[in-house]
């Protein structure tokens, strides 16, 4: 099993998206960004590795949104998502076509990586529970 990582970087209300690489497998899909784990890192320091090699940000990784289990290209991954605060660096996309930040209502208006679509349906039901507190 692969074990992938995903930052939900939240700012000004708005959440950071990437649009994945025409060369990529998944191509012009939308994400949350990040990657894989390698052996030798825990999955939070994983995380930050590929913001800052995918962003040219540092972020610091706080509670986990959720996890799930997927298949893609005859492998099976498990990506988990954390929240994420943006803390240092300017924000570029070096791997990505496209960077957007938008709201939790308006990401079902871009085509999301299916596992990336199981956390925009956890984001957006989250925000119902917090816009009744």
């Amino acid at each position: 099993m692969i074990e992938v990582s995903a930052a939900i970087i939240k700012k000004d209300g708005k959440i950071l998206i990437a649009q994945r690489n025409r060369n990529q497998s998944l191509a012009l899909k939308w994400e949350f960004p990040g990657g894989k784990v390698e052996p030798n890192e825990s999955i939070k320091q994983g995380l930050k590795r590929e913001i800052r090699e995918e962003l040219n940000i540092d972020i610091e990784v706080k509670e986990k949104l959720g996890e799930i289990l997927f298949e893609h290209s005859n492998n099976i991954l498990k990506l988990t998502a954390f929240y994420a605060e943006w803390v240092s660096g300017d924000l570029e996309a070096l791997e990505h076509e496209r960077l957007e930040w938008v709201t939790v209502e308006e990401l079902e208006n871009f085509d999301f990586a299916p596992a990336d679509m199981y956390f925009v349906k956890k984001l957006k039901e989250e925000g119902k529970t917090n816009s009744h507190n």
